[in-house]
């Protein structure tokens, strides 16, 4: 029986950037839909409120004065969700690759969790400074669809990764 240790000492080894970009608009599609559930069915709130919040980043705070659904604000909020979605997924990439965190699902589950839990902190805790109406989103669900995040954009990382091909 062989035993496989795993460095996870830095070697420069690009990630597979299409593999992340996909993992994060999946991540990305997975949360949304978690998001829509939540505020519908446990919080009983309007399920447009957190497009309308996502699409005043790019439209301005007067998104904010509207309710219900809205194509041109629905339209921004999911671009605009993706977007982020995959541009955070290609960081977390430039992370698991270097660092060899693909070597088993367990590794990639804990990077994935932390990388959400880092995540939260920045949005709730540093970007609200820039867009205070996410004041309102912090707790633990956000936390969750975070961590949540993390674990799926890194889970499809792997999936997708091609592993020794030309990158």
């Amino acid at each position: 029986m062989e035993l496989h240790m795993h460095s996870h000492r830095w070697e420069h080894r690009l990630p597979d950037w299409a593999a992340a970009a996909v993992g994060g608009f999946v991540a990305g599609a997975v949360v949304m839909v978690l998001e829509l559930i939540w505020s519908s069915l446990v919080l009983g709130t309007d399920q447009w409120s957190t497009s309308h919040m996502v699409a005043a980043i790019v439209m301005g705070r007067d998104t904010l004065q509207s309710s219900g659904f809205d194509v041109a604000i629905v339209a921004t909020a999911l671009v605009t969700h993706y977007v982020l979605g995959i541009i955070f997924a290609l960081v977390l990439a430039a992370i698991i690759a270097p660092f060899h965190f693909d070597s088993s699902a367990g590794m990639l589950t804990l990077v994935g969790a932390i990388f959400g839990l880092v995540l939260y902190l920045f949005n709730f805790y540093g970007m609200v400074n820039v867009f205070p109406w996410f004041v309102e989103m912090r707790g633990w669900a956000a936390l969750a669809t975070h961590l949540i995040f993390g674990i799926v954009a890194a889970l499809m990382y792997h999936q997708l990764e091609r592993r020794g091909a030309a990158q």
